[in-house]
């Protein structure tokens, strides 16, 4: 590579085909705060905020396993009016809950603690969120963007930018919540029939990095029974066992009608060549990759 020539790891990733099944953050609580400054590099913590309410939040989250994302509406950014923040539930049930807030001054962010241990109420439409962090890294700007003006033209009640949620590499990211459903790889056409299918009831497998409520090897074989007897809805299929012997996984996974009753799917985790996987990171680095082994509908 020349000197002067400026990596981009999601280009890398593309060219090199990285799998994305399996790729999804772990979590089902989502802090989100509307903030319509600079996102710094580390997102809410890195935020000049009055300090004692700042710890409130940051207490609460990390004690909720909470994942607190900086949001903001695509398009210009709008100076007046109160900002938001939310607190997304999504529960083992399948039930989604939210609760929605307003704020002006800091201390008004310290309802989000209150927030975290409420239940939420249901009945809200998901929150699409598409990550278009810069300071974070280069890709999630440059995929980011166009992803979130073509949603927001479709859904501009629904879409907002958020900051860093994982997967530079797999830029342009989506996350629906609190479905807790991870895209990737995604440009301004596909990211449109993709959340068109989704909001339909029709999770394919194409673009699914994952269902954040599960662990990687269970992502990647729910991805596997969706690629294999095609799209279905968010709670359609459940796992309900999982094993592993060394490098080998088996799991279990139960579906509802008209999808198969029971899959069972076996994979091989297996770590890739190590390689540069962020642009600001230039350390290499080898992740893990599942291989289907075999996929059988009983």
């Amino acid at each position: 590579m020349a000197a002067t020539e400026r990596f981009f790891c999601s280009d890398s990733a593309r060219l090199r085909s990285d799998p994305i099944a399996g790729t999804a953050s772990h979590g089902v609580v989502w802090v989100l705060i509307e903030y319509r400054g600079g996102w710094p590099l580390n997102g809410f913590e890195g935020l000049d905020l009055e300090p004692g309410t700042k710890a409130i939040v940051l207490s609460a989250a990390k004690a909720a396993r909470a994942r607190v994302l900086l949001v903001r509406r695509p398009g210009p950014r709008r100076r007046e009016g109160l900002s938001h923040w939310a607190v997304l539930h999504h529960q083992e049930s399948g039930e989604y809950r939210q609760r929605w807030g307003t704020w002006d001054k800091d201390e008004d962010l310290a309802e989000i603690a209150t927030a975290l241990s409420l239940p939420g109420t249901l009945g809200h439409p998901p929150v699409i969120l598409v990550c278009t962090h810069s300071q974070h890294d280069q890709c999630c700007a440059v995929w980011g963007r166009p992803v979130g003006r073509a949603l927001s033209e479709r859904w501009p009640e629904l879409v907002w930018e958020c900051s860093h949620v994982g997967g530079d590499r797999f830029a342009g990211n989506v996350v629906v919540a609190p479905d807790g459903v991870y895209y990737g790889n995604l440009d301004a056409e596909s990211s449109v029939a993709t959340i068109e299918e989704h909001l339909a009831g029709r999770i394919h497998a194409e673009y699914l990095r994952g269902y954040t409520d599960l662990f990687p090897a269970q992502q990647a074989a729910v991805a596997a029974t969706l690629g294999r007897f095609g799209p279905a809805g968010r709670n359609d299929y459940r796992v309900v066992e999982t094993s592993r012997d060394g490098d080998r996984w088996r799991i279990r996974i139960t579906g509802r009608s008209p999808h198969p009753a029971r899959v069972d799917v076996e994979l091989q985790a297996q770590p890739a060549p190590p390689r540069q996987l962020t642009c600001r990171g230039p350390a290499m680095s080898s992740a893990t990759v599942y291989e289907l082994i075999s996929i059988r509908a009983v």
